[in-house]
């Protein structure tokens, strides 16, 4: 009797013993949700694309003698400030002044010949009243008289050329700005038109950036713009495309373009500071676009993104347009604006595996608000 007690509750003991076990195994296989960044997508044409630039001013002249000779004096360097008129650097002027010299000498000459002819012509105009020469003897004086005369004009003339000339051996800033640039030393030798300095002139500043030529076609001057400065990340400044080239560059193909920033942020930055500035993209029909980073590619090259929905992620199919620089454009009948996506990370995703969203600072997205309802 004892025995057959003891047998008989073997079945239960083992039965007793594999459940055990299986709650064992089901408590351990519970796995905590894997933290994701999502976002949810925006309307296409709604975003920005960002080019990199440099900050220049809207007026940046070279600045070159007029004349050639000798650089003896170089006066600012490359930042200094300059006012208008300021010399900047000199020439040698020792040739220039003695081509006044000689210029005043000839002028000099020429006067006092225009002078005697003069008083010859008077002289013959009251001997041809007295009838004392003849009267082509008369028209004669005068002629040589016109031509001293013109003579001493174009002496005068050139002495002036001459004196302007020296001048010229003195380079002065046409406006008030700051030297961007020095291209020449004291001792050199250069050429008239030869750029010594850049000046960039007070008043505008703008940002200098290539467009696309893929892309051309989406900007036109006037457009809105967004200025942000490296060194002041999330401070953007408004501005505007003030001009677009009108043809492509040979080698990068790309557009040369200004924006100029408004009036009121025109001290906000200074000369060669690097930018990212931000234009709104073209409308694209009313679609949806994720950031690059939320798109998944299978196997076959298929596009998709990760959707959280009831906590887990799932696999959305998508057809995917032209790739800009941050995001792309996506259409999918089962993806809708309120879904979030999961933006960085999806390649470490399987279907249906636990959660648990966050924004990009690291905050928890509400659950509800991370369901998608599909209709």
């Amino acid at each position: 009797m004892k025995k057959g007690l003891r047998w008989a509750g073997l079945p239960v003991l083992a039965f007793a013993t594999v459940l055990a076990a299986g709650c064992g195994r089901g408590e351990q296989a519970t796995e905590a949700p894997r933290p994701v960044w999502v976002v949810q997508p925006q309307a296409a044409g709604g975003g920005a694309l960002a080019f990199a630039g440099e900050v220049h001013a809207r007026e940046e002249s070279p600045l070159s003698f007029r004349i050639g000779g000798k650089l003896v004096r170089r006066l600012v360097d490359a930042g200094a400030r300059v006012e208008q008129g300021q010399v900047l650097a000199e020439l040698d002027p020792a040739d220039q002044d003695l081509q006044a010299r000689a210029a005043q000498a000839q002028l000099a000459a020429a006067e006092a010949e225009a002078t005697r002819a003069k008083a010859d012509l008077d002289r013959y105009a009251k001997l041809v009243e007295q009838q004392l020469v003849s009267r082509s003897a008369y028209e004669a004086q005068k002629t040589a008289y016109e031509a001293a005369a013109g003579q001493a004009r174009a002496a005068r003339a050139q002495y002036e050329v001459s004196r302007n000339q020296a001048g010229y051996a003195e380079l002065r800033a046409p406006r008030a700005g700051v030297i961007a640039s020095r291209q020449a030393e004291a001792g050199q030798v250069v050429g008239a038109g030869q750029t010594i300095f850049v000046l960039a002139a007070d008043g505008g500043r703008e940002v200098a950036i290539d467009l696309p030529e893929d892309r051309i076609r989406e900007f036109k001057v006037g457009d809105a713009a967004r200025v942000e400065l490296w060194n002041t990340p999330g401070r953007q400044l408004p501005g505007r495309i003030r001009e677009i080239a009108a043809a492509a560059d040979p080698q990068t193909r790309s557009f040369a373009a200004r924006v100029a920033l408004d009036d009121f942020a025109q001290g906000e930055v200074e000369l060669g500071q690097s930018a990212r500035v931000y234009l709104a993209q073209a409308a694209a029909g009313g679609g949806l676009q994720v950031p690059l980073s939320a798109l998944q590619r299978g196997d076959k090259g298929e596009a998709a993104v990760w959707v959280v929905r009831e906590g887990r992620a799932v696999r959305v199919p998508v057809e995917a347009g032209r790739f800009g620089s941050e995001t792309v454009p996506v259409a999918g009948k089962d993806l809708q604006a309120g879904d979030w996506i999961v933006a960085a990370g999806g390649h470490l995703l399987r279907e249906g595996e636990p959660v648990a969203p966050v924004d990009r600072d690291n905050r928890p997205v509400a659950a509800a608000a991370a369901r998608a309802k599909v209709d």
